[in-house]
């Protein structure tokens, strides 16, 4: 890489600051190299077709031998170590972190879970090792309607419990903001009680949960043959739960096995009407127009994407609605159709990447391991996930604040012990994480 272009001083907004300010951080973290994922810094991924604008992008918007300013919570400088050196004797011991050139990226962001849950479905997992069908295991009550019997069953202790280790083993990753949809309940009492355990999950950990209403998740069966009934249940329900302050998004399956995008839509003029972002699980098995319906309510994003046309995508591109992809799930399922990768790369369509953890088809509380699945599974770079785990998850859940370590964005930050960021896609089963770092204070590793 050219020397001059990881020259941190070459940058125009990175100039030393006046004394006065540069004496006045309430934290410093020193010998650090920075994955910033900031255009500021040189990130680009898609960075189009010019050859120049290509010949410009630095890989990660890396930084080496950088020192950060925090103050209030946010990142308030960003400049080379050998300009922070003079005013460290101002501050106080516990004020600077020497990082000993550790790598510090954003805080990992999980942009679609459904952690909250009862129960869990391992019997159904041996069944199917053991040759059952799907269709004899839902015969049997199993599938979805197990999770929702269950998740209705549970108590509101008894739920927080179960999801609070689910929370727990992705923060021990470097997860740092999580999002949290209901859909385990499919009646207004569950709903109310998943989303309010996601709430209790954040306030507990002090981290930040984005809740998203998914009561169009799949039909109960006290609405069998009833669909157009159930929809309409779903949307009486949702300003009512808006109104408690549970909701930050709307979300939906829109498939064949699930709901059509007539559906789907009578769902998302109520969120539209409530100020309120929609997201979509689309094309997962199918291709039914779920992605063009996202698109054209500007939606956050489109989920799954394994059967997504070309042509859909061309409307994400247009309504930069983020994609979504669940490598977990894929994985589960065994499915053999790859989400056309090429596709949405070409139309400079940003790539979210993210558990999806779930009881039925993806039990997976590894960020990390889901990164490594991204590139191994969908042919994605050690770049392109942990893009998709940081800058484009925080776009997916409407983040501009996260995501970056960039001047004004927040300080929410992981520490790892590896020697290039490429390793934390490239390692299995071995967390490299030094600490945290949420809001500008550092935190245990739980």
């Amino acid at each position: 890489m050219n020397e001059l272009k990881n020259s941190i001083s070459k940058n125009p907004i990175e100039q030393t600051l006046d004394a006065s300010t540069m004496t006045s951080f309430d934290h410093v973290i020193i010998n650090a190299n920075l994955a910033t994922f900031s255009a500021q810094h040189g990130f680009g991924i898609n960075t189009g077709g010019d050859t120049n604008e290509q010949a410009d992008s630095i890989p990660y918007g890396q930084l080496l031998n950088a020192a950060i300013g925090i103050k209030n919570g946010k990142i308030a400088w960003i400049g080379a170590q050998e300009q922070i050196t003079a005013y460290l004797p101002h501050y106080q011991k516990h004020q600077i972190t020497d990082v000993d050139s550790k790598w510090l990226t954003p805080g990992l962001i999980d942009c679609h879970t459904h952690i909250v849950y009862g129960g869990n479905r391992s019997n159904e997992f041996e069944a199917r090792l053991q040759g059952a069908s799907y269709q004899d295991i839902a015969a049997q009550g199993g599938g979805i309607v197990a999770t929702v019997t269950a998740t209705r069953a549970a108590s509101i202790e008894s739920l927080f419990a179960q999801s609070e280790k689910r929370l727990l083993a992705l923060m021990k990753e470097g997860v740092t903001s999580i999002e949290i949809k209901s859909g385990y309940g499919l009646d207004l009492n569950t709903e109310r009680k998943m989303l309010t355990v996601a709430r209790q999950l954040g306030e507990k950990y002090d981290i930040h949960v984005s809740t998203t209403y998914l009561a169009a998740h799949a039909l109960p069966t006290e609405y069998k043959d009833h669909a157009d009934d159930y929809i309409e249940q779903v949307c009486e329900w949702l300003p009512i739960l808006h109104a408690e302050g549970l909701v930050d998004a709307v979300d939906g399956f829109c498939e064949n096995i699930a709901f059509s995008t007539e559906q789907i839509r009578r769902v998302f003029e109520v969120a539209r009407s409530l100020n309120l972002p929609v997201k979509l699980h689309s094309e997962q098995l199918s291709d039914i127009g779920g992605s063009a319906l996202v698109a054209e309510y500007k939606g956050l994003s489109s989920d799954h994407l394994e059967h997504l046309s070309e042509e859909d995508i061309k409307k994400m591109a247009a309504s930069n609605t983020v994609a979504v992809i669940l490598p977990g799930a894929f994985y589960t399922l065994r499915d053999t159709k790859l989400p056309p990768i090429e596709a949405l790369r070409k139309h400079q369509v940003p790539i979210a990447i993210s558990t999806d953890c779930n009881p039925g088809t993806s039990p997976l509380t590894s960020l990390l391991l889901t990164m490594n699945m991204g590139c191994t599974l969908f042919y994605l770079t050690p770049e392109e996930v942990l893009a998709g785990s940081t800058v484009y998850a925080a776009q997916a859940l409407g983040l501009p604040n996260k995501g970056k370590v960039e001047v004004g964005c927040d300080a929410d930050l992981a520490l790892w012990d590896i020697a290039r960021p490429a390793d934390l896609a490239y390692q299995m089963g071995l967390n490299p994480i030094q600490g945290i770092m949420v809001q500008g204070k550092w935190r245990e590793i739980v």
